[in-house]
């Protein structure tokens, strides 16, 4: 069993069924099922994923969000102290911002196994607490 941690997209493909990438992450969500992982996001991904469809006042899709991040199958990180003192240590490379230093930070306070990203500048980061960072292109399951 491995704790795998979904960047805030990954929920998006998913949800909203993204012509591009949503079956991949359905078949990724499949074998991590089988495998017996634990899918883990942050705090940060529950206001993202929420952002569009309360803007556009697409609440039935807001409630399936909250679905899903409130359900069994979701461990939701917080932005806690231990998470802010790995978002300093993430936020020396300026090449990250700020959102996807709080998301890898909170991983690595976590101690994830593997993050999963849409994202190939984060899937080249090199972060203490996380064993790999990789795209979802790339996703070993």
């Amino acid at each position: 069993m491995a704790n795998i941690f979904w960047d805030t997209n990954l929920f998006i493909y998913l949800l909203e069924e993204n012509p591009d990438f949503g079956h991949r992450v359905r078949d990724l969500r499949r074998r991590m099922r089988a495998r017996g992982d634990r899918l883990v996001t942050s705090a940060l991904t529950v206001s993202e994923v929420l952002v569009k469809p309360v803007g556009k006042g697409e609440m039935a899709l807001a409630r399936r969000y909250e679905a899903i991040l409130t359900g069994p199958e979701v461990r939701v990180l917080p932005f806690d102290f231990t998470a802010a003192k790995a978002y300093a240590r993430v936020r020396q490379d300026r090449a990250i911002a700020p959102s996807d230093a709080i998301q890898l930070a909170c991983a690595a306070a976590a101690g994830i196994d593997l993050f999963i990203t849409n994202d190939d500048r984060l899937s080249r980061a090199i972060v203490p607490g996380i064993h790999f960072i990789t795209s979802l292109a790339s996703a070993p399951l």
